[in-house]
C-alpha cells in the first residue's frame, strides 16, 4: 500500500477509535429523566436543559405529568429533576409535601407573574368588575389543568372576591385555542395567564388588576432535583444548578415552538446550538 493511503487509514482508525471512546465516555455518564408540566414555558425550559445535557454527554429522557405527578416523581425519585417549579406561591403546596424529599437549587428564571388575563379590549380592568360582565364572559373562567396551582389560586379567587363565574378546566392548548376563538370574534375572555408566556406576544392582552393580591407579587422558576443526584450524577447536577436565564430568552424559544409543524426538541437544539456564550456557562468547566 502506497504511504498516503497508508496514512489515510491510519488517521481513520484513530479518529473511528476516538469516536467510539468518546461515545463510551458519553454513555458512562448515564441517564438523566426530566420530569414536566404540558405549560408552553415548560416545555422550552426542560427540552433546552436535555438538549445542554445532551451535549454534555448524558441521555435524557422526559416525561409528561400533571403538576402533582411531576413534583412526586422527583420526591419518590422516579425523576432526577424538575425546571419547573413556580415559588413561592403556585407550587407552595406541593414543596410543603415534598420539600424534606427534593434539593432546591434556586431559581432558574426571574420575573414570572401569575394572574386573570383578557385581551386588551376588554371593559374590565379589574378582578372586581368581573361580575358587572359576568354575561359578556359567559359566566365562567377558562383555565388549564385542574391539577395546576394557580387553578387552585384561582378557585380561592372566585371566593374571594364573590365572583358570579365559574372555573372551567383544561389544558394549556385549549385555554389558548379558546383565547384565539374569543379575540378573533372580539368577544370577551378571562382566562388563567402567566409571565412568561407566548401569548402575551402573539396578542395584545392585559392582567386584570388583583387589589386583593390573591395570586401574589412576582415568582420565580426554580429547579428541583431527587435527594442524591449530586453523589450519583454530580456533572449532572452541577449542570441543572447553573442553568439560569431570562423571560427573553425562554420566549425566544416558545414562539419558535407555536411556529406550524416545529418540533421543540427540534428547536431547542437550534436555539442551544445559536446561544452557546450562555450555555458555556451552564456547563462544568472539566
Amino acid at each position: 500500500m502506497p504511504k498516503q493511503p497508508m496514512r489515510i487509514a491510519g488517521l481513520a482508525l484513530i479518529a473511528g477509535a476516538s469516536l467510539t471512546a468518546a461515545t463510551a465516555q458519553a454513555q458512562d455518564k448515564g441517564s438523566v429523566h426530566l420530569a414536566y408540566v404540558e405549560w408552553a414555558s415548560e416545555v422550552a425550559s426542560t427540552n433546552v436543559m436535555r438538549a445542554v445535557l445532551e451535549q454534555a454527554g448524558y441521555e435524557v429522557e422526559m416525561t409528561s405529568l400533571s403538576a402533582a405527578a411531576m413534583w412526586q416523581s422527583v420526591a419518590t425519585g422516579d425523576a432526577d429533576g424538575i425546571v419547573a417549579a413556580w415559588l413561592p406561591t403556585t407550587h407552595a403546596d406541593y414543596l410543603d409535601r415534598v420539600g424534606d424529599q427534593v434539593d432546591d437549587l434556586g431559581p432558574n428564571l426571574d420575573g414570572t407573574k401569575l394572574g386573570l388575563v383578557v385581551p386588551a379590549y376588554s371593559e374590565a380592568d379589574s378582578i372586581a368588575d368581573l361580575n358587572e360582565h359576568a354575561e359578556a364572559f359567559e359566566g365562567k373562567i377558562t383555565g388549564i389543568d385542574p391539577g395546576a396551582g394557580i387553578m387552585s389560586l384561582t378557585e380561592q379567587v372566585v371566593d374571594d372576591y364573590d365572583l358570579d363565574l365559574d372555573v372551567q378546566s383544561g389544558s394549556g392548548a385549549t385555554m389558548t385555542a379558546a383565547l384565539k376563538s374569543a379575540i378573533d370574534n372580539q368577544e370577551e375572555i378571562a382566562v388563567t395567564g402567566w409571565t412568561p408566556h407566548w401569548m402575551f406576544a402573539r396578542w395584545d392582552l392585559k392582567y386584570l388588576e388583583d387589589p386583593k393580591n390573591v395570586y401574589g407579587g412576582a415568582e420565580q422558576i426554580h429547579t428541583i432535583v431527587r435527594d442524591g443526584l449530586e453523589e450519583d450524577m454530580p456533572g449532572a447536577y452541577a449542570i441543572l444548578d447553573a442553568f439560569e436565564w431570562t423571560p427573553e430568552q425562554m420566549g425566544e424559544v416558545m414562539l419558535m415552538n407555536q411556529e406550524k409543524d416545529s418540533d421543540p426538541y427540534e428547536n431547542a437544539k437550534q436555539w442551544v446550538e445559536d446561544n452557546q456564550d450562555l450555555v458555556q456557562e451552564w456547563l462544568p468547566e472539566a
